[in-house]
């Protein structure tokens, strides 16, 4: 529903009536005096002025399906706003979320508006708003921007951080930064600045301080050597906040729930009790890494020592100590029937004060494990517990309304908390204050020793119980946390207003820890970074000269363009200053003649308008005379219209007085009409008086006797009900008694209730633990049968074991003789190898001289055959020339002529050629032992691939066969060492001695017949590796024969650089393997 009320008039009335369908409204904001927007759970905005709807939108959607319908199992696991009660007529953010998911999981549903000066914003969905500015020319508004909430990426699903409802948006006075706050407790700002800068693309909020928890807060801790709080909650995130700057250190979330934290002394360590296991984490510079997790599942309370060489851990009822050294559980402490609720130190570590719901306080000894002091009291439900600085008195609170006194296992004092649970207890280190949390969510400081009058301060605080509470190691500050998921830090002053001090002889450490794989990294990156600098450096100063360079070329063509345009300046400026002097003397001699020309035409003016004046003088005379005629016609007529109209008025009055006459004599017989009806009407009216009269008589007859008869039975009734008023306060005040006694037994109903879930989850959790020990004493058992008949087997093998090992000692011995022959043998053929390796490389150097020599050889036969072909061919022309010469015998000049051409045609020539022939045969001398040389290496290397290609696969063929045998020799030893390794146990179990020895071979001797059958099993594969070995060997010399042979034929190269493979030590081994059965043969 929908409805404008406006107050007038003391009251409050509605102005507006709603048209069309009903909707789930969500929010309004007033943009003026007479407009509103409201906001549905459909996406829908609309405007209302004056109660009218003028305007109407619906927010589009722009993510998909898939992220909106996992948005309500996300809110719903993360949502942490209280439920109002039932009363309230104001529905809840879950109220609202679970009635509109039934009807459009996709739809943005609008759960805050805010209005500023342009138009209003408003929440589009999750993690969504968006702004709406107004129109210039309409009354209508458009969608300008949009903002998000950005992803955490700390967050245990960065994915679905930024998918938050917004349930509030505030505008600040000046309207510079918008707030909104989530339903993750979480609150964001934006400047409207960045707003309107990032336009097209959505703007980002931002944290207004940093994140905050957004469920209860569970754990809280503090340390000495550092300003720092630990925090845990079930939102599966641990904070490390720092108290002096009011600042948050570290922040990580978790797959698991966290109950509780400690804090170590040192602020480098915290213990976290997660719902699976207890972790113990390092505080890093930048991260919370665990080094050790123990498997105590749902620890709801853990603390460290005072020292910080012990931490306890709580499981239920028992609670179990740990070293921080060896990390090693020292004890455990059983005793409460009950879940411990609160742990607490005393100053020397040497004592442990816990309690629990069973109503119990113990105080512990850690040196022998068990209680010291006890006081049970079964009715009261603890809830904290703490000791006195000097450890004499503890102090524990608890579902009574009492704060006890607890000394010697006794309650000394109970001092009443005036109808309010505490809840948590704290106090101070000096011993001169006391501060108690209460379940409202308030903090009473007290003085200590405690009074015994009712003194003590209220604060208020938190919006719900208050869950921890911590004094810091100086007592000038007091922290406490509540399931309103909020951490105080209170400054702690004394009644004058001082501030609380106590000089520390150190000041905070600033010490972090890093680990090394970090450092390195970080040593890398600064590596990486400075030699990136350098070459940044070296690149600008590289891009820097260059832009020297074309920045003086452009200024030395910007100077030369400048002073060319200077001098052109300079030139245009004094051809326009000769210009200008031209048209000055040109303009004042215009000047002179338009002055002149002016003079004339104002004297002729002149004389025109006086004659035009005289004329335009007659014009106005002859026009009054017009005018004065005019006048008197006009007066003439006036005077006769005067007179018809006067005849015309006598005319029309005697007309109408006519008239008059006639309607007055009308109305006077209407009046006598009226009167006679009149007359006729009061007749009536009386006689109808007349009548009422009698019958009001009748009926005042009839009901003064109805109202005797009611008067007597109202007296009746009146001593009947005062009967009844006896009887029913007596029936109140016992309804009064028994329902007071109903809230009592409800009460206790209550608490039994509670006993009653956590007996029966401690029994569930005992079950378990039972039916585990059960199945693993069951194992065991199994394993103990087991093991008795496996030692039964090998006393009956042992026996026979003995006689093997001494046979096999037997045969070990001439085998080792044979292995040494073998080993002399393999190295006088590795000595024949090396030769033979020396007498192949010598013979290659001989062949390859000889080669050379032969292509050298070769090359000189051919030139000279080439000269001596030449030369034949130069005779040859030589005489045909000296033949034509002959001719001219007889003719002396030409035969001059012809003998000269002669000599300059073979003498000069022949030298030239014998030039060019040289370098001609030099290079050609070059190209063919080139030729040679590169078909010589061809054939060489095809050579050398087929022959190392046969030798390869030899070479693979024999590694094969000796692999195999090493693994039959291998296997063998296998079982030599483990019937060594069985004799030995088997003599270990049986305790046997050396005296003992004699009899058991003694009694060994029949059983030769049945064991020797072992061996005489192995000779048959023992002779076919002897008979391998031969023939192997034979292989061998007959490759050696082929080498030999063929080292004698002429043209053969060997290979010179590939040695055959030594043969290793377990081919030996091998070998002499085979050779021992064959001696035993």
């Amino acid at each position: 529903m929908f409805k404008i009320l406006r107050f007038a008039e003391g009251t409050l009335k509605q102005t507006n009536f709603q048209r069309g369908e009903p909707q789930n409204y969500l929010a309004h904001s007033w943009l003026s005096d007479d407009k509103i927007v409201v906001g549905t759970d459909t996406g829908r905005l609309l405007l209302f002025e004056s109660g009218d709807q003028r305007w109407e939108t619906s927010i589009m959607v722009k993510e998909s399906t898939s992220e909106t319908k996992n948005l309500d199992i996300i809110q719903e696991s993360e949502s942490l706003i209280q439920f109002p009660p039932l009363s309230s007529p104001v529905p809840s953010y879950e109220q609202v979320r679970a009635t509109s998911s039934h009807s459009q999981l996709t739809m943005p549903q609008v759960f805050a508006i805010a209005a500023y000066s342009k138009g209003f914003a408003c929440s589009a969905g999750p993690g969504r708003v968006l702004l709406y500015e107004k129109m210039e020319d309409k009354d209508i508004y458009h969608e300008s921007r949009e903002i998000r909430i950005p992803v955490d990426p700390q967050g245990n699903d960065p994915s679905q951080s930024d998918k938050q409802d917004i349930l509030c948006l505030c505008f600040s006075p000046s309207e510079e930064s918008l707030m909104a706050s989530t339903s993750k407790n979480q609150l964001f700002s934006i400047t409207m600045s960045l707003t309107e800068i990032s336009k097209g693309e959505p703007a980002h909020f931002e944290y207004l301080m940093y994140p905050l928890h957004s469920a209860s807060i569970t754990g809280l801790a503090t340390c000495i050597r550092k300003p720092l709080i630990a925090t845990c909650s079930p939102d599966r995130s641990v904070r490390i906040w720092n108290y002096e700057s009011n600042t948050l250190e570290l922040y990580r979330e978790y797959q698991e729930e966290a109950y509780t934290i400690s804090l170590h002394p040192s602020g480098h360590f915290i213990v976290v009790g997660f719902a699976d296991k207890l972790r113990l984490m390092n505080l890093l510079i930048d991260d919370i890494r665990a080094f050790k997790e123990y498997s105590v599942r749902g620890c709801r309370e853990c603390a460290f020592s005072n020292g910080g060489h012990l931490f306890a851990a709580v499981n239920g009822n028992v609670i179990h100590i740990f070293t921080t050294t060896s990390l090693e559980n020292v004890s455990n402490l059983k005793g409460h029937t009950g879940k411990i609720r609160s742990v607490a130190w005393h100053a020397d570590d040497s004592k442990l004060i816990s309690c629990g719901t069973d109503g119990a306080v113990y105080e512990w000894s850690l040196s022998t494990g068990r209680r010291e002091t006890e006081c049970v009291l079964k009715t009261c439900s603890y809830n904290c517990v703490t000791v006195s600085p000097d450890a004499k008195v503890i102090f524990a609170v608890g579902s009574d309304h009492t704060l006890k006194e607890i000394a010697d296992s006794s309650i000394l004092r109970e001092i009443s908390s005036f109808d309010v649970i505490y809840t948590a207890i704290a106090i101070s280190h000096s011993g001169r204050m006391m501060f108690v949390g209460t379940s409202v969510g308030t903090i009473r400081a007290m003085k200590y020793p405690l009074p015994f009058q009712k003194e003590f301060n209220d604060y208020q605080a938190h919006a719900g119980p208050i869950t921890k509470m911590l004094l810091t190691f100086d007592d000038q500050y007091l922290l406490t946390v509540a399931e309103d998921g909020c951490l105080f830090t209170w400054k702690v002053y004394d009644k004058e207003g001082r501030g609380i001090k106590r000089e520390r002889e150190v000041g905070f450490a600033e010490e972090v820890l890093v680990t090394k794989t970090d450092m390195e990294e970080k040593a890398q990156v600064m590596i990486e970074l400075k030699t990136r600098v350098e070459e940044l450096k070296m690149e600008n100063e590289y891009q820097l000269r260059l832009k020297d360079m074309n920045y003086t070329e452009k200024i030395k063509d910007l100077t030369d363009k400048f002073l060319q345009e200077m001098e052109t300046l300079k030139t245009k400026n004094q051809v326009l200053k000769t210009e200008k002097e031209k048209q000055d003397i040109s303009h004042r001699e215009r000047m002179d003649e338009l002055l002149e020309k002016q003079t004339r035409e104002v004297q002729d003016l002149e004389c025109c308008n006086n004659q035009k004046l005289l004329l335009e003088y007659e014009k106005y005379q002859e026009l009054q005379l017009k005018s004065q005629r005019m006048q008197e016609e006009y007066e003439k007529q006036l005077r006769d219209n005067d007179e018809t109209k006067s005849q015309a008025l006598e005319e029309l009055t005697e007309f109408y007085e006519a008239k008059l006459q006639e309607k007055t004599t009308l109305l006077e017989e209407a009046q006598e009409d009226v009167r006679q009806q009149l007359r006729e009407f009061e007749e009536t009216k009386k006689q109808i008086e007349e009548d009422e009269d009698r019958e009001i008589q009748d009926i005042k007859i009839k009901y003064e006797k109805s109202l005797r008869d009611e008067k007597e039975s109202n007296l009746r009734l009146k001593g009947e009900t005062g009967i009844m008023r006896k009887k029913f306060s007596s029936l109140q005040k016992e309804i009064e008694e028994r329902a007071n006694d109903i809230e009592l037994l409800k009460g206790e109903q209550v608490k039994l209730q509670g006993i009653i879930k956590s007996l029966e989850k401690d029994i569930l959790s005992l079950k378990r633990e039972i039916q585990e020990r059960d199945e693993t004493i069951q194992d065991k058992e199994r394993r103990i049968y087991d093991l008795k008949k496996k030692n039964q087997e090998l006393e009956k093998f042992k026996f026979v074991l003995d006689y093997k090992i001494k046979e096999l000692m037997k045969q070990i011995e001439p085998r080792e003789n044979e292995i040494k022959v073998m080993k002399e043998q393999i190295q006088e053929m590795e000595t024949e190898l090396e030769r033979f390796h020396k007498q192949n490389t010598q013979l290659e150097l001989n062949i390859t001289e000889l080669w050379q020599k032969l292509k050298a050889t070769e090359l000189e036969m051919r030139r000279e055959r080439q000269k001596e072909r030449d030369l034949e061919a130069l005779v040859k022309r030589f005489k045909m020339d000296l033949h034509n010469c002959m001719a001219y015998i007889q003719e002396p000049r030409q035969l001059k002529e012809k003998i000269r051409g002669l000599f300059e045609k073979y003498v000069q020539r022949a030298d030239m050629v014998e030039i060019a022939g040289l370098n001609t045969d030099l290079q050609q001398e070059y190209a063919r032992q080139r030729e040679h040389l590169e078909r010589n290496l061809a054939t060489l290397k095809k050579k050398v691939v087929k022959e190392s290609e046969l030798h390869r696969t030899d070479y693979v063929r024999i590694m094969q066969e000796n692999v195999s045998l090493i693994k039959e020799i291998n296997e063998l030893r296998r079982e030599l060492k483990y019937t060594r390794s069985q004799v030995y146990d088997l003599e270990a179990a049986l305790k046997l001695t050396k005296k003992l020895q004699p009899q058991e071979v003694s009694e060994a001797v029949p059983t030769e017949s049945k064991v020797g059958t072992a061996p005489t099993m192995r000779l048959n594969e023992q002779e076919e590796t002897r008979r391998i070995i031969e023939m192997q060997r034979l292989e061998i010399q007959r490759l050696r024969d082929q080498i030999q042979e063929q080292e004698q034929v002429p043209g053969f190269h060997p290979i010179s650089k590939i040695r055959l493979p030594s043969l290793s030590k377990a081919e030996v081994d091998l070998e002499v393997q085979t050779k021992r059965p064959s001696s035993l043969q």
